[in-house]
């Protein structure tokens, strides 16, 4: 709640993040990259008319503060405006016992950026099949009674394929442990479908995003034809220098911008944390994927 009282450490912060961003979207046009910058909002953001006299103060939210900073700057895109705008419709945005959008959340972003982006969806893109399962989300973890929500989920993956693993992701994925990745999961999917957008895109992300394709990655790598994903807030510019995608995209849920990344992330150093004996069997590229040793 901390994030909607205002004051000046709150304004301190957001000076820092607006000032971050244009920095961000300055360095990725002098490397000839389009820079964009989106914030999941948090549901009190979105939903302060289902909040039951919760005393807090809404207009505050970093994302409204932020979307006043950098009204009309490219770098920065608005997903606070048209999740509200849609908050009242058939479909929830978000779940009860969840931090995380939903999938018809997340369709609505993505359709938002792909619009900043000049890109077109793939036209059956929200009509994919999808899976419905009753489960304890994040925050039902936390409750005494555990209860459960009806999750829905698309099953995306029809054109990207996921040609790279990173050896962080790769040593908890053969333990079956893949869902306790979080910061340091790498992937790279790749599309070679013809009607795929044929640029590159780099998105450093969060669960909002997650490494599996089935929120806005796998959106995303459904439409371009190669999509690579770092779980991480901070950049890896040695790395972004490296790939030299056409986009470089990042996203960020709003409570996590309590923080002022440094830019200062190396995908391969953090790609080699809690891999143990998996590491002696596996080399690391310059880019931080996994290799084979030959």
């Amino acid at each position: 709640m901390d994030r909607y009282r205002g004051g000046l450490r709150h304004w301190l912060l957001l000076r820092g993040w607006t000032r971050l961003i244009k920095a961000r979207a300055r360095r990725a046009e002098d490397l000839g990259m389009r820079c964009l910058h989106v914030i999941v909002p948090e549901k009190l953001s979105v939903y302060d008319d289902k909040t039951d006299g919760l005393r807090y103060a809404p207009g505050k939210a970093s994302t409204r503060r932020l979307a006043r900073r950098l009204a009309r700057h490219p770098a920065y895109l608005d997903l606070l405006a048209p999740l509200r705008a849609a908050r009242n419709g058939a479909t929830p945005l978000y779940l009860r016992t969840d931090t995380h959008w939903t999938a018809q959340g997340c369709l609505l972003a993505y359709r938002e950026i792909m619009r900043a982006l000049g890109a077109v969806p793939p036209a059956d893109i929200g009509g994919r099949p999808g899976t419905v399962s009753e489960q304890i989300m994040d925050l039902g973890e936390k409750l005494p009674e555990r209860p459960r929500e009806r999750l829905e989920r698309f099953m995306l993956q029809r054109d990207a394929m996921r040609v790279e693993t990173g050896p962080l992701l790769a040593a908890y994925e053969a333990q079956g442990r893949d869902r306790e990745v979080h910061v340091g999961a790498h992937v790279v999917y790749r599309n070679p479908s013809p009607g795929a957008d044929p640029r590159r895109l780099v998105l450093f992300g969060d669960s909002c995003a997650h490494f599996d394709p089935f929120l806005l990655t796998g959106l995303l790598a459904e439409s371009f034809s190669e999509v690579h994903f770092i779980w991480s807030s901070s950049l890896d510019w040695p790395y972004i220098e490296r790939v030299r995608p056409d986009i470089l995209l990042f996203e960020i849920a709003e409570r996590f911008l309590a923080k002022l990344p440094k830019d200062d992330f190396d995908v391969a150093v953090a790609g080699q944390r809690g891999t143990g004996g998996r590491l002696a069997r596996l080399g690391s590229d310059g880019l931080g994927r996994a290799v084979a040793p030959q």
